[in-house]
């Protein structure tokens, strides 16, 4: 994936005006329905979360950190797990959450009312991949091959599984046309709702010829060795030496076509009306986080956080993300209906 040239400004950005709607509604009743607005100091601090991966108990790998920050902070923290991309940055936009678990993508839109907290860290690296990835039988062995044939991505608002998957298939020179807001020319995209969906579409189904995925979804089932010539992968991804691991396992190997230049990982954001002293206390926590303290040594491994500390960050650590809107000729109000 090139390098994304800066240009633009983020002035035409707006988020989801009507979110109020349709799409928080799934939330709202887990939420409740207040405003925020007659919030008390010792009301619990509602953290949303998102998943990426079907597969995952969020609440149960972010436990620890809860329990962390309720010790370090005295507050109590709720956690609450959202149904999609935008509910997260809805529950800050609405007052009915005070932090948000999020995706970079949520960045360009929000703006007036979302503050970044951090940017997580994976064993000491901010920085993650996104891979394109295929069966070792398909005959796809670069994004060319890919013209005509079915593709697999993740959901539409995902940084890794869908937004920087299509500026590598335009970058590479097929047409995605109206992609992600409408079909692409070259070949058909079929997106998930998460990472372990989209890969899995693509083994269990033969019509898909290919997936767009995290790295962390992906490299497990990929000889390490064909990371290898990637330098940057090597050298900032948390994912290579995991590379191949789940092929122990009896997993199916997948053969990777492409490699993402490297993404800035996901931001923890905080609401930015939300002024109770306890804001500064929880950042302050999370910024001091050590690996031990979001995933103790008890901890089940099927229930470890997949990020292991976050590190100071502001809205200018994710210009990429403005860049690749801009690119792709994206508003985050056009997501509002997913």
């Amino acid at each position: 994936m090139a390098k994304l040239s800066r240009r633009g400004t983020n002035t035409r950005r707006t988020f989801l005006t009507a979110t109020g709607g349709a799409a928080f509604a799934g939330l709202a009743g887990c939420l409740g329905e207040g405003d925020g607005g007659g919030r008390e100091d010792d009301d619990p601090v509602r953290f949303v979360l998102n998943p990426a991966e079907e597969q995952t108990d969020i609440v149960e790998e972010y436990t620890p950190m809860k329990e962390y920050l309720e010790e370090e902070t005295a507050a109590e923290i709720e956690l609450i797990r959202a149904g999609s991309y935008v509910e997260t940055f809805e529950a800050l936009n609405t007052n009915q959450a005070e932090i948000a678990d999020t995706s970079p993508t949520g960045l360009p839109g929000s703006q007036e009312f979302a503050d970044v907290l951090g940017m997580r860290t994976a064993f000491g690296g901010p920085l993650y991949f996104s891979t394109i990835i295929t069966t070792p039988d398909s005959g796809i062995e670069t994004i060319d091959d890919l013209e005509g044939e079915t593709m697999a991505t993740g959901a539409l608002l995902s940084f890794s599984g869908t937004l920087a998957p299509a500026m590598m298939l335009s970058e590479a020179g097929l047409d995605i046309g109206d992609f992600p807001q409408g079909d692409a020319n070259d070949l058909e995209i079929q997106t998930a709702d998460d990472h372990d969906t989209t890969r899995e579409q693509m083994i269990n189904d033969d019509t898909v010829a290919a997936a767009a995925t995290g790295a962390f979804a992906s490299a497990p089932q990929i000889p390490q060795e064909q990371f290898d010539e990637h330098e940057e992968f090597v050298e900032h991804s948390a994912e290579y030496d995991d590379a191949g691991s789940a092929l122990e396992d009896g997993a199916e190997e997948l053969q990777l076509v492409a490699v993402s230049d490297p993404l800035p990982r996901a931001p923890i954001a905080a609401r930015s009306d939300w002024d109770e002293p306890v804001r500064d206390d929880v950042r302050e926590a999370l910024l001091d986080a050590e690996e031990e303290d979001l995933i103790p040594e008890d901890v089940d491994e099927d229930y470890e956080l997949w990020f292991t500390g976050i590190e100071e960050a502001d809205r200018d650590d994710y210009e990429l993300v403005v860049e690749l809107f801009d690119e792709l000729d994206l508003e985050f109000e056009d997501f509002e209906d997913e």
